[in-house]
């Protein structure tokens, strides 16, 4: 399988810098400890029967059966956008399309094509996000992006500049899977270019310990199991070739290099409290079913479809599959206790709803 980033070494002993560690440690809320680093993994378009198999994902279904397995975890809509956003805002704010994260209704900017339909919502969200309730209390975040083009870049796609076919310009980075493009405050950061950024930072941040207190990686659209089609598109990217199963076996391997890599770090192997998260954005197809803080009948928060969500924790639980419904806000709302963010984003907060923090897979046993 080809590689897109570089592994790189972790210096046995090293030092975690200051910006590693958070600036005023808290205890958690609502039961689920304080996390000094919590990393999410987003993946793609595939529901929870096609992944919790060893036969199909051995790296993922071997970690949720060895740490936890959020077993009946739900996405909010079709298509992948929105989802994004709802992990990080607490809302879809109506999107329920790809269009780029700059789109406005009537616009004719490219990669707006709904932007006249009806009801069309604006994607450039104007609330806060999670990363926004982070800074406010002295925390740091990431968010990598394998293919970026440039750190801060606006791209809406890019390919593999390297590549000699049509991978050159292939959609393999996809603004549509950032989720933090969205949201004006971080279009408008002077210091976007400090926290959007590609797989070349990421490798730097694990070799050198400067791990962010918040990270969404997202790998490009091959090895988040996606998938592309056209000229030069390797047989494992194409999804169209086994139905899936070899996109799938490549996004599983690529994702647990991923996590080895994490598990490497001095963070992990400290006595600081760090989460690895393994999600997707929704459902395979137009698979339905949702939970805590959908609206049954919206056009953009309806309900996504079962998806796999594994929880991987240095000092937490082992062997747990919880059967407790979640989502993307209940995921959410969980960061915000862990990191002890003020309040709660959108339907984070929509506790009659059903959203309640994953405390069984985040409760610390030491």
């Amino acid at each position: 399988m080809r590689r897109f980033f570089t592994v790189a070494a972790v210096a046995a002993g090293l030092v975690l810098s200051p910006l590693a560690a958070p600036a005023a440690p808290t205890a958690g809320r609502e039961g689920v400890p304080h996390y000094d680093h919590v990393f999410v993994i987003l993946e793609e378009n595939k529901d929870y029967g096609q992944i919790m198999s060893p036969a199909s994902a051995p790296n993922i279904a071997g970690l949720a059966v060895k740490y936890g397995d959020a077993a009946q975890f739900f996405a909010e809509v079709h298509p992948s956008e929105a989802n994004y956003v709802a992990l990080l805002g607490g809302d879809t704010f109506g999107i329920h399309d790809d269009d780029a994260y700059y789109c406005d209704p009537g616009s004719t900017r490219p990669f707006c094509g709904g932007a006249k339909a009806p009801g069309y919502a604006t994607h450039r969200v104007q609330v806060p996000h999670l990363g926004d309730q982070l800074l406010a209390i002295g925390l740091t975040w990431k968010g990598y992006y394998e293919n970026l083009p440039e750190p801060g870049s606006g791209a809406v796609i890019a390919g593999d500049p390297k590549a000699a076919n049509g991978m050159r310009t292939a959609s393999l980075y996809a603004s549509k899977h950032s989720g933090f493009m969205n949201f004006a405050s971080v279009q408008d950061d002077p210091h976007r270019a400090e926290r959007i950024v590609g797989f070349d930072q990421l490798d730097r941040d694990l070799a050198s310990g400067q791990l962010p207190n918040f990270a969404l990686i997202v790998p490009n659209q091959c090895n988040e199991m996606h998938g592309l089609h056209g000229d030069g598109v390797p047989a494992d990217c194409d999804g169209n070739t086994d139905q899936d199963k070899s996109l799938i076996r490549r996004g599983d391997a690529y994702t647990g290099e991923l996590v080895r890599r994490l598990q490497a770090t001095p963070a992990w192997a400290s006595k600081q409290n760090m989460a690895i998260i393994i999600t997707f954005d929704e459902g395979s197809g137009g698979s339905v079913g949702g939970c805590c803080g959908i609206v049954p009948g919206s056009v953009a928060n309806y309900g996504g479809g079962h998806i796999p969500t594994v929880v991987i924790t240095n000092h937490g639980p082992r062997g747990v599959k919880d059967e407790t419904p979640y989502s993307h806000y209940s995921l959410l709302r969980t960061l915000e206790d862990a990191f002890g963010v003020d309040g709660y984003l959108g339907h984070a907060k929509d506790t009659d709803a059903g959203v309640r923090p994953m405390v069984k897979l985040f409760a610390v046993g030491r």
